[in-house]
């Protein structure tokens, strides 16, 4: 699975309240999305495309098990790469379709609006701009199926053990 998209930077830190405030609980579904990281970065989900990447520093969705990822995913976030990520986070991200990939120093390897190009299976991330390449441990092939699949509940409908 290779994916390439539009960065943007985050730094240290990026809490699941960030990305899914607890007022949002009670709104539509549709307009949840509408709200992430409006503390830290207002206007950004007006900005985002789908496609773009996020690259964050250390401990990227540290906090509750908030379906934040949910919320990155319905913006047309592709992917989020960090130098680190919260282990809850992650399994999150994947049950939701969204891949992660942590790999120690991707922060440091792009300036925000770079295009970064990402093999989960081989685990290297590449800056198309500055053309600098790093290798981390690839998403095991179990978590890349159940992205594929859309996330999670796709793939067990698809599989026959929840009802379409």
């Amino acid at each position: 699975m290779k994916l390439k998209g539009r960065v943007w930077l985050f730094g240290d830190n990026i809490n699941t309240d960030l990305m899914y405030p607890g007022f949002i609980t009670t709104l539509p579904e549709a307009e949840r999305p509408r709200y992430c990281m409006s503390a830290n970065r207002p206007g950004w989900s007006d900005q985002v495309k789908p496609g773009d990447m996020i690259v964050a520093a250390r401990n990227f969705g540290c906090g509750s098990s908030r379906p934040a990822a949910k919320s990155l995913k319905s913006l047309g976030v592709s992917c989020v790469l960090a130098d680190s990520i919260n282990g809850l986070f992650l399994r999150n991200a994947v049950n939701f379709g969204l891949p992660p990939l942590s790999l120690a120093g991707v922060s440091k390897m792009f300036e925000e609006g770079d295009t970064a190009e990402v093999d989960f299976q081989s685990g290297q991330v590449k800056n198309l701009r500055t053309c600098e390449t790093k290798n981390t441990r690839p998403l095991p092939q179990t978590l890349i199926t159940i992205v594929e699949s859309g996330g999670l509940l796709p793939l067990l409908k698809r599989e026959g053990y929840l009802k379409a």
